[in-house]
């Protein structure tokens, strides 16, 4: 389908009455903004993609070391008070429930 020089004004000036020129330089300056974003965030994937396969496996490494060391410090700053489970005494969440004058009799 060609499109000739009258038929790209036509459209043109549709354009330019339905969304009028003041609106015209915005869009195109966010439609510009959002293809950079877009350009710059798919480099970065393609970039990401190609570190994860070279250092996966000592990544993987590194942070289980790291996540190890994480949990013996906060074991170590829990204490042996914190590392046992509530007592529950029957109650709701951790609530005890209300006597009833039944109960203090028994």
């Amino acid at each position: 389908m060609d499109l000739g020089p009258w038929e790209i004004a036509i459209i043109a000036v549709v354009i330019l009455v339905l969304f009028g020129s003041a609106k015209l330089p915005q869009a195109a300056r966010s439609l510009g903004r959002s293809m950079r974003i877009f350009k710059s965030e798919t480099k970065g994937l393609i970039g990401d993609d190609d570190d994860k396969q070279n250092n996966a496996p000592t990544d993987a490494r590194a942070e289980a070391a790291r996540l190890r060391a994480e949990a013996a410090r906060l074991e170590a700053q829990a204490g042996p008070q914190q590392l046992n489970p509530p007592v529950n005494d029957g109650g709701a969440n951790g609530v005890p429930l209300r006597q009833t004058e039944h109960d203090k009799q028994s």
